[in-house]
């Protein structure tokens, strides 16, 4: 696997991020990490955004992950979501653009506030194949009603931000396919659980992304 630190354009603001590119000849299939909310300490070195990207490359898929606008070396300032929204945009065309990235194989995952930004984004983009959203928001699966591709929406068991039962309600009304889980143990910060985790959402991309 190897680390690469990237730049890239958002409009006028010049943004940060970190390519995961796994060992062996590509082109791979690719995906977007959001991290965290910016105002509470989110960013691209979050332990969930991390242990995704990693789990990620283990089984043959890029990761792109980055600061949002206004985070680490991210210029600009924060963008109440929308501005967030553009920021995935850009990175989407940064990705699809990259000789590395099979074309038609991208995906998007978020954690927590990440999500909230990216089910909308990949709700309203023909680019996006696949998404997975860790610990969302509950009102943003209600962005994915009309999203046809391979969805997941995992949460922990003692979640206390966004509450399983109300994520399961709403998964229930999403359009097949999407799987919907809860893993016993963690709380929203997911400590002590990050491996597990990657490893099920890269296992859902593996198979999303074929």
């Amino acid at each position: 696997m190897t680390e690469q630190v990237s730049d890239f354009a958002c409009g006028k603001l010049t943004l940060e991020g970190i390519w995961h590119i796994p060992d062996g000849n590509g082109p791979f299939p690719a995906v977007i990490v959001c991290h965290p909310h910016p105002l509470h300490g989110g960013d691209m070195h979050s332990s969930v955004v991390v242990a995704v990207s990693e789990a990620l490359t283990r089984r043959g898929i890029i990761a792109f992950r980055f600061n949002f606008r206004g985070v680490g070396g991210s210029q600009g300032s924060y963008g109440d979501g929308l501005g967030e929204q553009e920021d995935i945009r850009a990175a989407i065309t940064l990705v699809a653009s990259d000789s590395r990235a099979a074309p038609g194989k991208t995906g998007l995952a978020g954690y927590s506030f990440g999500a909230g930004v990216a089910l909308p984004v990949a709700a309203g983009e023909g680019r996006v194949e696949a998404v997975a959203a860790i610990s969302p928001p509950p009102r943003a699966l209600e962005s994915l009603k009309d999203y046809p591709g391979p969805k997941l929406i995992l949460v922990g068991s003692r979640d206390q931000l966004m509450p399983p039962e109300a994520l399961e309600r709403l998964a229930e009304g999403l359009p097949q396919p999407t799987r919907f889980e809860i893993t016993a143990g963690p709380d929203h910060f997911w400590g002590g659980y990050e491996g597990q985790m990657g490893q099920t959402v890269a296992d859902f991309f593996a198979r999303a992304l074929r």
